[in-house]
C-alpha cells in the first residue's frame, strides 16, 4: 500500500510544480526587474563603463530635451530650460580590476580598482573583457590538504592572487585576446531571491542609483516643474569621484542630489555605530560620510518632503564612505547637496542584495524632492545671510 500510494502522490506533486512554473512563466515580465537585471549584469569597471553607458543613453535620450557627454564619458541629459540648475547624479562604474600581466604559465595578475576587501577576492569568478570577447576566470585558492595549519585562517593579500583562465602558457592567454589593461569585473548574475522582494546581484553600487535615475527621469519628463534638471550618469566614481568633478564643471549646478547605494547594519556581526540603516526600511539620507557633509537645509527639505509623501526615511552616518555629492558640493562656488541612498547589503563585493520596496520608495522620494524645488526654494537653500 505504501509503495502504490507513493507513486500517484509524486506524480501529482510533479504536475503541480509544472503547472506553477508554467503559470509564472506566462505572467508578463516586470519591466523594473528587467531594468535592474540589465544594469546589474552589465560590465563596467572604472574607465570601461561603455556597456552601462549603452544602456543608459537610450533611456536618458528618450526622456530629455538634450544630451551630451563630458570628456570622461559621463552622460548629461537635460530636462527644462529655465529655473534652478539641479544636478541629479548616479555613477555607472562598479568595483573591478585591470589585467596587469600574463605569466609564463598562463596565469593573469590583476590591479584592483576600487575599495575591495582582500577577504572578498579569493575563490571568486570573474570576467575579463578581452579584445576577442569575454574570458571567464577564477581567483584560485590553495587546497586545504596542503596548506599548513597556521596559514588556514590567514587572509590572502590581493597581490598574491592570480586569475586562472585555463591557459597553459602566455601564448594561449594571448590567443584568447588577453593583454595588460583589459578590464575585469565580477561574474555574479542577477536573480530574484526565492520569490521575495530582495534582488541579488553585483554592482548595486551604483547601478541601483542608475535605475532610480532612469525611473525618476521617466516621471519628471511628464510632470510640470520649474527647474532645469540635469540627470547625470557619471564615470570613475570608485577611483576618486572623477566623473562627478568633470560633469559638475559642465553642468554648473545650483542644487545637487546624489543617488547611491547605502550601507545596512542588519546583518550578523554588524555594530550599531557603523551604520544604522536596514534593508526594507526605506530610502536613506546620509547626514555624514568621510567625503561630504550634507547641506542642513537640504536635509530638512528631504525630511519634510518624505513626511508629506508618507515615505519612511532612514538616517545614516558612515565612516570610510565617499560619494559623488562631495565633488558636486565643491563645484560652482559651493552647492547645497544631499546624498540619498537605496540600502544595499554587502556592497563592494561580488554579491549584494537590494529590496524592491526600498527602490520604489527612493524613486518616489527623488521625484517628490525635485518637484518641491523652484527658484525661491533654491535661493533659500543657498542663503546663509540669516545665520542658519
Amino acid at each position: 500500500m505504501v509503495y502504490r500510494d507513493a507513486m500517484p502522490r509524486s506524480l501529482l506533486l510533479f504536475a503541480a510544480i509544472v503547472f506553477l512554473t508554467a503559470s509564472v512563466s506566462a505572467q508578463a515580465p516586470d519591466p523594473t526587474v528587467q531594468l535592474l537585471q540589465k544594469l546589474s549584469d552589465a560590465p563596467g569597471p572604472p574607465g570601461a563603463e561603455g556597456p552601462v553607458r549603452a544602456l543608459m543613453v537610450p533611456e536618458m535620450k528618450a526622456n530629455s530635451s538634450s544630451l551630451q557627454f563630458d570628456g570622461l564619458g559621463s552622460v548629461i541629459a537635460q530636462q527644462g530650460s529655465t529655473g534652478p540648475r539641479v544636478m541629479v547624479d548616479a555613477h555607472m562604474d562598479e568595483l573591478g580590476g585591470m589585467v596587469r600581466r600574463v605569466t609564463a604559465n598562463g596565469f593573469v595578475t590583476m590591479q584592483m580598482l576600487g575599495g575591495w576587501l582582500d577577504q572578498a577576492l579569493v575563490d571568486q569568478r570573474w570576467v575579463i573583457l578581452g579584445s576577442k570577447g569575454p574570458v571567464h576566470a577564477v581567483t584560485g585558492i590553495r587546497d586545504i590538504h596542503v596548506v599548513p595549519a597556521d596559514e588556514r585562517t590567514r587572509v590572502i593579500p590581493r597581490d598574491a592572487l592570480m586569475l586562472d583562465i585555463g591557459a597553459k602558457n602566455a601564448a594561449e592567454a594571448a590567443a584568447l585576446g588577453i593583454e595588460p589593461g583589459d578590464p575585469v569585473v565580477p561574474d555574479s548574475p542577477f536573480l530574484v531571491m526565492n520569490g521575495t522582494d530582495n534582488y541579488l546581484g553585483k554592482a548595486w553600487d551604483d547601478r541601483i542609483g542608475c535605475a532610480v535615475l532612469i525611473e525618476a527621469m521617466r516621471r519628471t519628463a511628464k510632470s510640470a516643474h520649474p527647474n532645469q534638471i540635469f540627470y547625470v550618469a557619471t564615470t570613475q566614481e570608485e577611483i576618486g569621484l572623477r566623473g562627478a568633478r568633470t560633469a559638475a564643471q559642465v553642468v554648473k549646478p545650483e542644487i545637487g542630489i546624489a543617488i547611491e547605494g547605502g550601507i545596512v547594519g542588519d546583518t550578523p556581526g554588524s555594530h550599531p555605530e557603523e551604520t544604522q540603516a536596514k534593508l526594507g526600511g526605506g530610502p536613506g539620507i546620509f547626514l555624514y560620510d568621510s567625503s561630504a557633509l550634507a547641506n542642513r537645509k537640504m536635509v530638512a527639505l528631504v525630511k519634510r518632503v518624505a513626511a508629506q509623501k508618507g515615505i519612511p526615511l532612514q538616517y545614516d552616518l558612515v565612516q570610510g564612505y565617499g560619494d559623488d555629492s562631495a565633488e558636486i558640493q565643491l563645484s560652482n562656488g559651493g552647492v547645497p547637496t544631499v546624498n540619498i541612498v537605496v540600502p544595499v547589503r554587502y556592497t563592494h563585493a561580488h554579491n549584494g542584495i537590494v529590496n524592491r520596496k526600498d527602490f520604489d520608495r527612493t524613486v518616489d522620494l527623488v521625484v517628490a524632492l525635485i518637484e518641491s524645488l523652484d527658484a525661491s526654494t533654491a535661493a533659500g537653500l543657498r542663503d546663509f545671510s540669516t545665520g542658519d
